[in-house]
């Protein structure tokens, strides 16, 4: 049986190409077991003050975190968060250069696919500061044709006029990869925007092929698009001690989780299942030269 073709691979980033909820949890536990180390306030006796940080800006990943929480700001007073919690934001990288990494296959994949001429594009809702970094240090600058994240949060002044904290600036700008916006506000599973990014590369829906690891939205939002998709069910996070912090410091509001389990309370089901790694999309799908 001949499969079908496609000139356009979109994918979902995080939980899709890697383990996002992994590498998130291993690199705030890391420096938050340091923090309490130093100030003797645990995680959980922080929550209620790092939960609405990160809903204020939008992100479960703000990289201003310490500076922003009042229960350490005599601690700060001696000095900046980058000199006072220099053990907990090295803990960090250092989990971070460990901990993110590709999924097995990916790699490999993703340049099978490039090597067809077809085109790639990764469409996150994750935010483009965060989502630079690791398309850079996932070596997919260039591998991906375009990017779509959502608009960023304020960075703060002092790190605007230093020009960085430990990159410089331009380290967090892609040199390859193309970026847009995905419009403020707009999230998974809206259908006009899968569509909207398909049409931004003048294919016709049947030429393209959308990956994510959520049933719920990455699935949904492909069927309801019209437009064929995989499953990549490996990705799929599950219900593990990371996922428990993660849900205490999250920065979904009350509307966001009462949004979450309207979508959940969908029957989505998957005709194509990636339940082992991403190179079996090459089992379900053609690729060919792109063209307009």
């Amino acid at each position: 049986m001949r499969m079908p073709n496609k000139i356009l691979a979109i994918f979902d980033f995080d939980n899709t190409l890697f383990d996002w909820v992994h590498v998130w949890y291993t690199c705030f536990d890391a420096m938050m077991s340091e923090v309490e180390k130093k100030t003797d306030l645990s995680v959980k006796e922080l929550a209620a003050e790092i939960r609405p940080v990160h809903q204020k800006h939008g992100t479960s990943e703000y990289a201003f975190l310490l500076e922003a929480l009042p229960s350490l700001q005599n601690h700060l007073k001696r000095g900046k968060a980058a000199e006072v919690f220099e053990d907990a934001i090295r803990a960090f990288r250092k989990a971070r250069k460990r901990e993110l990494q590709l999924y097995p296959t990916v790699a490999e994949t993703l340049l099978k696919i490039k090597g067809t001429g077809a085109r790639i594009a990764i469409y996150t809702e994750s935010q483009s500061f965060y989502s630079f970094y690791r398309l850079k240090r996932l070596g997919l600058d260039g591998v991906v044709d375009r990017i779509y994240t959502p608009p960023d949060h304020d960075l703060p002044d002092r790190f605007l006029e230093s020009g960085g904290r430990h990159y410089s600036r331009d380290y967090y700008q892609l040199r390859y990869s193309e970026h847009r916006h995905t419009p403020l506000g707009e999230l998974k599973p809206n259908p006009d925007l899968l569509a909207q990014i398909i049409a931004d590369f003048g294919v016709s829906k049947e030429e393209a092929v959308y990956t994510g690891d959520s049933r719920h939205k990455d699935v949904a939002m492909a069927k309801d698009a019209g437009v064929d998709y995989a499953w990549a069910s490996y990705g799929e996070a599950q219900d593990t001690e990371a996922y428990e912090m993660l849900k205490m410091v999250t920065h979904w509001s009350d509307e966001d989780v009462e949004r979450e389990r309207r979508i959940r309370e969908r029957d989505v089901r998957a005709d194509v299942v990636l339940d082992k790694s991403l190179s079996q999309i090459l089992d379900q799908y053609s690729f060919s030269e792109y063209h307009q």
